[in-house]
């Protein structure tokens, strides 16, 4: 659940670098997704076509501040992409780094919290550090989107550890990986660790055929999620017998 609303997929999905409309259409209706990410430059760039393909999809619409570099940057593009698209909701990006893309966790907090007071639902782009996430937390984001490695890098979870830790360590608040995916297996691990869901883009958009990977990570993320439900087994350092010794013949 994201403030107050429930979803069924377990899969965010982003609408950028597609090789064409078609395509976009055809791949979010693939992987199931209910939530799409829009940049609102994409928005101004591509105009009536591109909003078509997004109503269609009957998704809910997630703009991001893609890009921003600064407090006032994201703010101002936040507020324009709520007056365009009529939702609160707003994934919050104040990008730190050119080489990295990891976001400016001072930058972050202070964007986070003069959006959190206009009424904006902040699903804030940041690292798996526990303190950035507890300053988030207390600026008045109530979901947390800890990157798995840098946007489009592939790379998967890089610091699985550290993850582990933030997934203890805000138990109560809604986490999902955002950027670094490059394959439905590292969805599905997320997904097993406790993640509540994935926000990925270019491991769908540039693959050989879009539409069916779009699917693949559907079905990963619904199978990571079933898996942690049910229970993993604990890894082993030794071996151990799955069939008992007990009643076996002994054979002199």
């Amino acid at each position: 659940m994201f403030y107050g609303t429930d979803l069924t997929s377990r899969l965010l999905l982003g609408t950028a670098q597609y090789p064409s409309p078609i395509v976009l259409r055809a791949a979010i209706a693939a992987s199931g997704a209910e939530v799409i990410t829009v940049s609102l430059r994409r928005e101004g760039a591509e105009g009536g076509a591109f909003r078509e393909i997004l109503t269609e999809s009957g998704c809910r619409i997630l703009p991001n501040t893609a890009g921003c570099h600064t407090v006032r940057e994201a703010v101002t593009t936040a507020q324009m992409a709520r007056e365009l698209f009529g939702t609160n909701w707003i994934k919050l990006e104040v990008i730190g780094h050119a080489d990295t893309l990891q976001p400016d966790p001072f930058a972050l907090v202070e964007a986070a919290r003069i959006l959190s007071a206009e009424g904006f639902d902040v699903f804030p782009y940041t690292t798996e550090d526990l303190i950035v996430g507890e300053k988030l937390i207390e600026a008045g984001c109530r979901v947390l989107m800890p990157w798995g490695a840098p946007i489009g890098s592939g790379q998967g979870l890089r610091n699985e550890g550290g993850l582990r830790a933030m997934r203890a360590h805000f138990p109560g608040v809604p986490l999902v990986i955002d950027a670094g995916l490059g394959a439905p297996s590292q969805a599905a691990r997320a997904m097993e660790m406790g993640f509540d869901a994935v926000l990925l883009n270019t491991a769908v958009a540039k693959a050989t055929d879009p539409v069916a990977m779009a699917s693949a990570f559907g079905q990963a993320v619904a199978a990571g999620r079933a898996a942690h439900a049910a229970g993993l087994m604990p890894s082993r350092d030794m071996a151990k017998a799955s069939t008992p010794i007990f009643g076996m013949a002994e054979l002199a």
